[in-house]
């Protein structure tokens, strides 16, 4: 199978590495340097502490025509305006599939633009972090959580079949639940860790920052109207625990002076507090820190 994935990031080199095993995989990526040291070097991945080198198929962003069977768009939610706009310029006119792996729900709008036989949606929860323009390290094996948004998924089966053990696929009956269960997550342990400045772990290892933890988790899970929040609460955990050493997509994101998925995440609550005339002070304190620290 022909599979384009768009962005260069984390999970956009995950993806490439793991589907480039049994596929044809392009990387469309707008970073030059990045594109030449793809093209020269390969991509390195490393998993408990082995590496492994292959060549990977590179090309400018620019140069998508939509030609393969599946594109994954791997950028973060505030780039997905831009990029749906010029993939709908740029597309020949045909109707392929497309998968869409970002935090929040602010894609689901833009994906449902897009002429396409299938539109699916996913959520990531594998640990990954881009060490280098052309190396990534899987730092924690977790799942790929899949749903239809439009069509069927018997595309994604063929990928999931063939998937490695270590990059496994679920498939989820309802888009909209799957996506709040990331959202929780994200909301808690994403902001608290940028703002804290520590690892995931800390979050559950240091009774102050724990208290914060099941506070903030109270107020999201309220607003959003979980039915199960005991459950929802031992996913987060869990969650916590198993990527205990990881440093949250945010806190880098901060560590590094690039901009966060801030309002894809926290935002989205705010915005939903506010139609349901509920108040939400843990959430707008730590959505305010995070955008003054961008």
């Amino acid at each position: 199978m022909k599979i384009a994935i768009i962005g260069g990031g984390a999970i956009g080199l995950l993806f490439a590495h793991y589907l480039n095993e049994n596929h044809e995989v392009r990387v469309y990526i707008r970073n030059s340097t990045q594109l030449q040291k793809l093209r020269k070097k390969g991509l390195t991945t490393e998993r408990k502490g082995i590496r492994s080198n292959a060549p990977l198929k590179a090309f400018h962003f620019k140069e998508w025509k939509g030609e393969e069977d599946l594109t994954i768009i791997a950028v973060k939610q505030y780039s997905i305006p831009e990029v749906v706009k010029d993939l709908m310029e740029m597309n020949t006119g045909k109707c392929g599939s497309y998968l869409f792996l970002q935090n929040g729900m602010g894609h689901l709008k833009w994906a449902e633009m897009l002429e396409a036989e299938n539109i699916y949606v996913g959520s990531v929860e594998h640990g990954a972090l881009k060490s280098e323009p052309d190396t990534v390290l899987h730092t924690g094996i977790g799942v790929t959580k899949v749903a239809a948004l439009k069509g069927d998924v018997e595309l994604l089966l063929k990928i999931s079949d063939s998937a490695s053990c270590y990059f496994p696929f679920i498939f989820a009956e309802n888009h909209i639940e799957m996506l709040i269960e990331k959202l929780i997550v994200n909301c808690v342990i994403n902001p608290l860790t940028a703002v804290l400045r520590v690892r995931n772990g800390e979050l559950l290892a240091n009774k102050y920052y724990y208290q914060l933890f099941l506070r903030l988790f109270d107020e999201v899970s309220g607003i959003l109207g979980i039915p199960d929040k005991a459950g929802a609460l031992t996913h987060v955990k869990s969650v916590c625990e198993e990527t205990g050493m990881n440093r949250s997509s945010m806190l880098k994101d901060i560590e590094e002076g690039r901009e966060t998925e801030i309002d894809a995440i926290l935002g989205y609550i705010l915005e939903e507090a506010e139609k349901k005339k509920m108040s939400a002070p843990y959430s707008e304190s730590l959505y305010c820190q995070i955008k003054g620290r961008e």
